[in-house]
């Protein structure tokens, strides 16, 4: 699973640096500050490095020399952004593998878009340009996603998400904490991606004339990645458990039940108050700045899946729905879980 995804953890100098130990070349990078406050900064190779965009607020993407500087062979460069590099600040970064920064034209649906495709392991990253009606647009994954993240880069506009779960009736904001609500049509032109296509209505978010855009999309693969839902209890002995296959080292959370605003939030296997061990206890809001939180016995990341244990903080309200995306550590069959 760490050939393709992985957890990196590092403190800034203020100038610039090389972080390594990711274990391979990543192609899209995720950076938050943990001791303080700074914006979510995500970056690929799809788009080019010093291309940044920020996934708690709608801005446009932006340039800078001091921002990720380039892809590298076991990791990444910075400069020396407080956002990603800050002197004495502590830093997370999140890791995925696309084609090492080889793109090729997918002209399956009817806009012809950019895509950086991994199929082993389900991700990819996929630029278009909007026609303001509805569309299709290739992914390049063999398989139909399951979950895809999509951002406006030549304007200001919110992050649409699309999962399984909800169907292709819905959308979710990844910078707002709104449960879902009916898109009308207007995002997914009501319909399900399919093996080579997803589908775009005509709202600005996704598919504005002449706008450009980035997609994250993933498919689910087996010991790998896991996205579906669960249904919490506030029982800190008896909480949801929810089985993925594998021991987590990366798991995303979102309440989506009518009527409740909830955070989204990322929790990892590097960081927690027992050294990466149980419980899971610290993490962070994808759509806020704010620092790294710690809760008391948050989550525990088993062999085969995650048991929510908290009464207060992620994923614990009594009867309420949620969503995840999951990627592993080692899958079960070779599990090293506790």
């Amino acid at each position: 699973a760490d050939d393709h995804f992985n957890t990196v953890l590092y403190t800034g100098n203020g100038s610039t640096q090389s972080i390594t130990g990711v274990g391979f070349q990543p192609d899209w990078v995720w950076i938050k500050e943990r001791s303080s406050t700074s914006s979510h900064a995500l970056y690929d190779s799809s788009r080019g490095a010093l291309k940044q965009l920020e996934s708690d607020g709608t801005g446009a993407e932006s340039t800078a020399s001091s921002m990720l500087t380039s892809f590298d062979s076991d990791g990444f460069s910075v400069g020396s952004s407080g956002a990603i590099n800050q002197s004495s600040e502590t830093y997370v970064s999140w890791n995925w593998k696309a084609n090492g920064g080889t793109t090729s034209s997918d002209s399956n649906g009817s806009i012809t878009s950019t895509v950086q495709a991994n199929q082993t392991a389900g991700f990819s990253i996929v630029l278009y340009t909007g026609t303001g009606a509805n569309a299709t647009v290739g992914h390049g994954l063999g398989s139909a996603p399951r979950w895809i993240i999509m951002k406006r880069r030549d304007s200001a506009q919110n992050w649409v998400v699309y999962h399984e779960e909800l169907g292709n009736d819905k959308e979710v904001l990844l910078n707002a904490v709104d449960p879902p609500t009916s898109s009308n049509s207007v995002y997914f032109n009501n319909t399900s991606p399919t093996s080579t296509v997803f589908s775009l209505g005509s709202d600005a978010y996704a598919n504005a004339s002449s706008g450009t855009y980035v997609a994250y999309c993933f498919a689910e693969v087996e010991g790998y990645s896991k996205f579906g839902s669960y249904f919490a209890n506030n029982s800190s002995s008896n909480n949801a458990f929810v089985y993925t296959g594998f021991r987590p080292a990366f798991v995303l959370i979102k309440g989506i039940q009518s009527g409740l605003n909830q955070e989204w939030v990322i929790m990892d296997n590097k960081k927690s108050s027992s050294s990466g061990g149980n419980p899971i206890d610290s993490g962070s809001y994808p759509n806020y700045s704010n620092a790294e939180f710690t809760n008391s016995n948050d989550i525990d990341f088993l062999g085969n899946g995650f048991k929510v244990r908290a009464t207060a903080g992620v994923g614990y309200y009594s009867g309420q729905e949620y969503i995840y995306a999951a990627f592993a550590e080692a899958p079960f069959k070779y599990s090293n879980g506790r």
